[in-house]
């Protein structure tokens, strides 16, 4: 890995190649991005979960800059694209996508490239709406039997690694977070969708087998830091606390938050 703690310029020529992980959609694709320079065997895999509040409107360009600064650093990254409110997403579909690339790409990456990644050390990170897909994608196991996306198999990941994320989606939905967003993408509230919240609130979920870095900002508008806050103290996740800092500077490789988002993986590899 690279030693500085600077990114990669976003205007940088971008993905070396997108894969399908799925053939029902369009949107099941990821941008893959090799490591920058010169590295000594296989690399650690980020998988790379977008926010923007689950909907169509923000897609996967989003996060084209830390995707182009992971890869700075010395990682192999997979630009995860999925199906959101708008255009085909939203439950289930939203999450059966997210667990088949979780479940697909390191294998088609590994055809693609064979022996630049390293299969121990696959992460999952994302921001926002993608950091609480990352958080869901690694307990797949512990979903209520039936529910979309469960697996028996523990998913072949280091770490997860969220930033800004949304950890509590009934309080998310209760505050009114995104202007609603919570609501449009699980179809209506906690009271009248129990099962639907079972299956997808990682504040419902409990601890993960695998470690748990929350980086978040403390003057975020967006997404609370309070939900950090609580998911640290209920599951024992390491929070990072950042102040002076909203939620979009979490996605910004040229700002003073970036260094902690480097740190936060370094910590769960």
């Amino acid at each position: 890995m690279s030693g500085n703690n600077g990114g990669s310029d976003p205007s940088a020529a971008g993905p070396d190649a997108t894969l399908a992980y799925g053939h029902e959609h369009r949107d099941q694709v990821a941008d893959i991005t090799l490591p920058r320079g010169p590295v000594d065997g296989p690399v650690p895999l980020v998988l790379l979960l977008h926010g923007g509040f689950w909907r169509a409107r923000h897609d996967r360009l989003h996060a084209g800059a830390p995707a182009e600064a992971l890869a700075g650093q010395g990682y192999l990254v997979a630009n995860v694209e999925y199906r959101r409110v708008g255009a085909g997403g939203g439950w289930p579909a939203t999450f059966t996508d997210v667990a088949l690339a979780a479940d697909t790409l390191p294998g088609l990456i590994e055809a693609a490239y064979p022996g630049r990644i390293d299969h121990d050390r696959v992460v999952h990170c994302g921001h926002s709406a993608g950091g609480h897909l990352a958080l869901w994608a690694a307990a797949r196991t512990g979903l209520p039997e039936g529910a979309p996306g469960r697996t028996d198999a523990a998913p072949r990941v280091a770490g997860v690694v969220g930033l800004g994320a949304v950890t509590d989606l009934a309080e998310a939905w209760e505050q009114g977070n995104g202007e609603g967003a919570v609501a449009e993408f699980l179809e209506g509230g906690p009271d009248e969708l129990p099962d639907r919240y079972a299956a997808a609130d990682p504040s419902r979920l409990g601890a993960l087998s695998v470690p748990v870095v929350l980086v978040h900002g403390e003057q975020d508008q967006r997404v609370p830091v309070r939900m950090a806050r609580r998911y640290r103290d209920d599951f024992g996740a390491k929070l990072i606390e950042l102040p002076d800092t909203g939620h979009f500077e979490l996605i910004d490789p040229a700002s003073s938050a970036w260094p902690h988002v480097l740190a936060a993986i370094r910590l769960v590899l």
